[in-house]
């Protein structure tokens, strides 16, 4: 495995980075950790502006900026450390967060914190989410990146994030505060963050290997443009989200879906998905594929069906026969 030393704390250059790596750079296993400015970081399939409290954003010059895997919206600040992993994989790796959350546990159980993968993609401690881990998959490479909230400022979290309805009731408790807890708070010494970042980088170099790879000039002028003239843009982190008539929401196995829709004469004319789930495909080709179909429950499971569509590449669990129904009733 390579580990990359990167010094960037704007979101921008580390999910350059991250694009990089899973498109272009040499085939081979990579790691790096960074940490930023304050900022939300929103998945790549939602809508920015129901993700967050953009007064609270604005008036704290907080970061606003859109990651290339799926999942939820997280908060990071000076006190929250962040790993990425990108390596060979196939699609069936999709979801597989144990595969790649497992040093990190590994790691942290060695610190005496007590850490445990629970549902789908989250660490905790105590009962207490401490990390929440997204992925991304493309060209035979995976993404698996994380969060580690270490000394992270809670009020600022909640304050910055919307907590949505279906969320906390499928979780069962009451707010984003209750659910989140920092890691040095169950540290029995006292340890930076940054001696935090080398204690890990240290423990996977000893179980799984680890040599430093240098980028080139080249490599970080790529890198650095893709930052200025993608992920900075406002067309990236918050887009155009057009006025729709009919729209659709629930909370599945896979991750909170929403669905909006404009319907002409019975076809769907305009289509928009947006959530928090893990896709293996490009979520574009189902919201093409569904415009100018039948708006209507067994033509449209009959489409997906003939069509050969594969939901699970997109919605983890969910079959033809319910994605139909749950945008049409």
């Amino acid at each position: 495995m390579r580990y990359i030393q990167t010094d960037w704390n704007i979101p921008y250059y580390n999910f350059a980075l991250e694009e990089y790596l899973i498109n272009e750079a040499p085939e081979d296993s990579y790691l790096f950790f960074y940490i930023h400015k304050p900022s939300i970081i929103v998945g790549k399939y939602q809508n920015t502006i129901e993700e967050i409290n953009k007064e609270f954003v604005d008036e704290h010059d907080i970061i606003v900026a859109r990651r290339i895997s799926g999942g939820g919206a997280v908060y990071h600040d000076e006190g929250n450390l962040n790993f990425s992993f990108v390596q060979k994989a196939d699609k069936e790796d999709v979801n597989n967060f144990e595969k790649f959350t497992r040093p990190i546990i590994e790691a942290l159980n060695e610190l005496g914190v007590k850490a445990e993968l629970s549902g789908r993609n989250d660490i905790l401690v105590d009962g207490k989410k401490i990390s929440g881990n997204a992925q991304y998959y493309a060209n035979g490479r995976i993404l698996s990146h994380g969060t580690l909230l270490f000394n992270s400022e809670m009020s600022n979290l909640t304050k910055a994030l919307k907590a949505n309805d279906l969320k906390i009731k499928s979780k069962g408790v009451k707010s984003v505060k209750s659910r989140v807890a920092n890691i040095k708070d169950y540290m029995d010494q006292d340890m930076s963050i940054y001696e935090l970042k080398n204690y890990l980088l240290e423990y996977i170099s000893n179980t799984l290997g680890v040599e430093e790879y240098v980028l080139s000039q080249e490599e970080l002028k790529k890198i650095e443009d893709a930052a200025e003239n993608k992920f900075s843009k406002w067309e990236w982190n918050w887009g155009k989200s057009p006025a729709f008539e009919i729209s659709k929401v629930d909370k599945f196995s896979c991750g909170l879906i929403n669905v909006k829709l404009n319907v002409r004469k019975g076809k769907i004319k305009d289509c928009k998905i947006y959530g928090d789930f893990f896709t293996r495909r490009e979520l574009e080709e189902l919201e093409n594929f569904l415009c100018n179909q039948t708006y209507e429950q067994e033509s449209l499971k009959k489409a997906l069906q003939e069509k050969e569509i594969d939901l699970e590449d997109y919605f983890q669990g969910i079959d033809p026969e319910e994605f139909a129904e749950f945008i049409t009733t």
